[in-house]
């Protein structure tokens, strides 16, 4: 027996050094290099192969099939992997490419460049690509397939997450054609792998769900864990920072008075590839530019409408943010730049950046793109505010006072398009706001005529104009730390003290913290309702996510575990700012066809529960470990944050399982193959297995010392950092949010 469980888990720990290494070797040399040299290797196979032979033999010998549950646990996990392994040996992989009005085609390519025969021939009747109403940005590819397979035809779709199946041969839209002609669609034949895979899948399913209510599971024999009966010593306070005062800012440059620029906030605007709330564009601009949605007290509508009718006071405000210290000195500034900081005797002076795509040019590329964003707006070109229907049915254009004029435009319709910004110009010179409304008003009118199918609802638009009102999140992210960390402070040194929490206190920490995650709700709701879909497709929008799960789990475990609060304030907190390291804050954009599917929202959730759960864990191993250089006796307490991370690593490594596997999932729907070894589907991986390997006290003794099981939370902790952020930022991949 010590053998077998030798050669199991010394097998994985193998697999998750190959894991690392192959990740590592990806990045310095490409997918390819990986993926021919370990992933799709027999070497890596035979690993995992003896890996799972030596598990499933280490299982019976210890007689867990006594334990139904835990033993179909096991067994799904080995049904997955010979799932895995048939497909390897016997699935084939490829790609088609196909033409419009062409004959036939009776062989595909797989991933080596090898001709593979079809036992029929597939054809191309057309191809579309389907469009968000009035915008130009993708929501679907369509394929129109004929299959002929001896006398008999079979017609068949292809589409984004929608595959075409004959004959056990899967057809997924990979790609399409210039000139909309031909696609290239992915092609996948695995009769027996998928089928046994997804066995596995299922199984893992229904024992995980069964585990948590077998009253002699590990699970359970936790909750009814002594150490859980008695009250949790902590103290926790609030601490309100004073915001700093700000003084009136008497150098202003010109604007519109408030009710003109919102007025123009009012307008719908072409944007993203969507139809918003000029306001929108306007704070983003103003974010952009300035790194705040206010400047000098002045709104983003101002900001935006400023640089169009005050273009020669606003070209000398200090406005512009630069973040490169190198080229903070090419343009002779520190910190903020104006317009003419751009401009020396030698002309532009960040011309070399328009040029190169050197790495070391990205803070010269940014500053950059924000002269070019100065220069629309100043133009004019920004603002696509006029709707143009052609009459041949064309899809609807949105174009600016300094576009072309369109075929097919009426010169009356030109007229208005060229002149009406010109009109309102001409009213705030004269200092006529009644007027310059009035004509804002005649674009409002124009633009519910022309495109008045095509417009989000009047409710939406109020929706997404109180989103914006209310995407404030630094300030809530910077409250909560301050909270989290004295609470935490305090909570070790309550605890060591053996103190109980003021009933009052908790209550007010409780009552705060509910009031900032029904914020947070409101604003992802908001977010999702004008988005058209769930928010959880970037990583600002996961880890907002995050910290609402992290809210929700600090009233879950509260009543047990007190000390919970400080945590659910501190990793919250955490969660807010991380979501603004790349971006403040994103702007709404529609969503890739890819990602329009239930999965993804499911498979998002899933994960950052698990994340949300192991790092609680985490907070409570550094609560240990502190508590353990205390000069009191914590032996009590440090076994109970034991017992607690325990208990929370059960639901952890399950939510991290089955997001794993949905995933799969939804890749297999989307792209053709369930695992495609990814950077960020390995890493998910090797957390899984590492904190896997926590819940087998009985074969791994080393993990019922308190003290190792805290110092393993906090350290492993690191493969979640990595698979989230190290993957996005560094290692990238078709996963990466960054």
């Amino acid at each position: 027996m010590k053998l077998l469980k030798i050669v199991s888990f010394g097998g994985i720990g193998i697999l998750l050094v190959v894991l690392i290494t192959a990740t590592i070797l990806e990045k310095l040399y490409g997918t390819s290099f990986s993926s021919r040299y370990i992933y799709h290797s027999y070497g890596f196979v035979g690993l995992w192969g003896i890996a799972a032979v030596a598990g499933i033999a280490y299982t019976l010998k210890r007689k867990l099939y006594r334990f139904p549950i835990t033993f179909s646990l096991h067994l799904s996990l080995a049904l997955i992997l010979t799932g895995a392994m048939v497909t390897f040996l016997f699935g084939r992989q490829g790609n088609i490419h196909l033409r419009i009005n062409s004959p036939a085609q009776q062989m595909f390519c797989d991933e080596k460049g090898d001709s593979i025969p079809l036992p029929f021939r597939i054809k191309l009747n057309g191809f579309r690509i389907d469009y968000y109403p009035g915008t130009q940005a993708p929501m679907d590819y369509v394929s129109q397939l004929t299959v002929t397979d001896g006398s008999l035809d079979d017609n068949g779709t292809v589409s984004m997450n929608n595959i075409y199946t004959y004959r056990h041969y899967r057809f997924y839209q990979s790609a399409y054609d210039p000139d909309g002609n031909g696609v290239t669609l992915a092609v996948s034949h695995d009769p027996y792998g998928i089928g046994i895979t997804y066995a596995g899948y299922a199984l893992l399913t229904l024992s995980f769900l069964l585990f948590f209510f077998v009253p002699d599971s590990g699970f359970r024999k936790l909750l009814r864990h002594p150490l859980l009966r008695k009250g949790t010593v902590t103290a926790t306070i609030i601490v309100l920072g004073c915001l700093p005062a700000v003084s009136a800012e008497t150098n202003r440059p010109n604007v519109l008075p408030p009710n003109v620029a919102d007025a123009f906030g009012n307008l719908y605007v072409y944007y993203n590839d969507r139809i918003c709330p000029l306001q929108t564009l306007a704070r983003d601009f103003t974010m952009k530019l300035y790194g705040k949605s206010v400047y000098k007290g002045l709104t983003a509508e101002q900001v935006l409408t400023g640089w169009l009718f005050y273009y020669d006071d606003w070209k000398n405000e200090p406005i512009i943010r630069i973040k490169s210290k190198d080229v903070q000195q090419r343009l002779g500034i520190t910190g903020y730049a104006r317009l003419t900081d751009f401009i020396g005797k030698e002309g532009y002076k960040l011309k070399e950046t328009r040029r190169s795509n050197a790495p070391a040019l990205r803070g010269a590329k940014e500053a950059d793109e924000k002269f070019n964003l100065i220069s629309m707006a100043a133009t004019g070109s920004l603002f696509k505010i006029y709707p143009y229907r052609p009459t041949n049915n064309g899809p609807m254009t949105w174009i600016s006072m300094v576009d072309q004029q369109p075929q097919g435009m009426t010169p009356d319709q030109w007229l208005f398009i060229r002149k009406s910004i010109g009109l309102i110009a001409e009213q705030i010179i004269r200092n006529n706001n009644k007027q310059a409304l009035f004509f804002i008003g005649k674009i409002k009118k124009y633009q519910e005529k022309e495109a008045a199918d095509i417009l989000p609802s009047p409710l939406k638009f109020k929706a997404e104009k109180l989103y914006n009102m209310l995407r404030h999140t630094r300030p809530v992210a910077m409250v909560c730390l301050s909270i989290g960390i004295i609470s935490f402070i305090l909570c070790c040194r309550s605890m060591s003290r053996r103190k109980r929490i003021n009933p009052i206190l908790r209550t007010v920490l409780l009552a705060l913290l509910g009031g900032i995650g029904v914020y947070l709700l409101a604003v992802i709701c908001l977010r999702g309702y004008v988005s058209g879909h769930l928010p959880l497709s970037n990583g600002f929008e996961t880890m907002q996510f995050m910290a609402v799960c992290v809210i929700l789990l600090t009233f879950i475990c509260c009543r047990r575990f007190e000390a919970v609060i400080a945590f659910g304030y501190m990793l919250g907190g955490l969660a807010l700012l991380v979501s603004m390291l790349g971006e403040a804050n994103p702007p709404i954009t529609q969503l890739m066809p890819v990602l329009a599917s239930p999965l993804l929202s499911i498979h998002v959730v899933t994960i950052m529960i698990a994340y949300s759960l192991l790092a609680f864990a985490m907070m409570n191993g550094i609560t240990a470990l502190l508590l353990s250089r205390s000069h009191h006796d914590c032996t009590e307490q440090i076994a109970r944050l034991e017992v607690i991370s325990r208990l929370l690593l059960y639901p952890a490594v399950c939510c991290l399982a089955l997001g794993i596997f949905i995933g799969a999932v939804w890749a297999n729907v989307s792209w053709g193959r369930y695992w495609g070894w990814d950077p960020k589907e390995v890493w998910a991986l090797i957390t899984m297995l590492i904190y896997a390997s926590a819940l087998h006290p009985a074969s791994l003794p080393f993990f019922r010392r308190p003290m190792f099981f805290h110092w393993f939370c906090v350290i492993a902790f690191a493969s979640v950092l990595i698979t989230y952020f190290g993957v996005n930022f560094i290692m990238g991949g078709m996963h990466s949010y960054a």
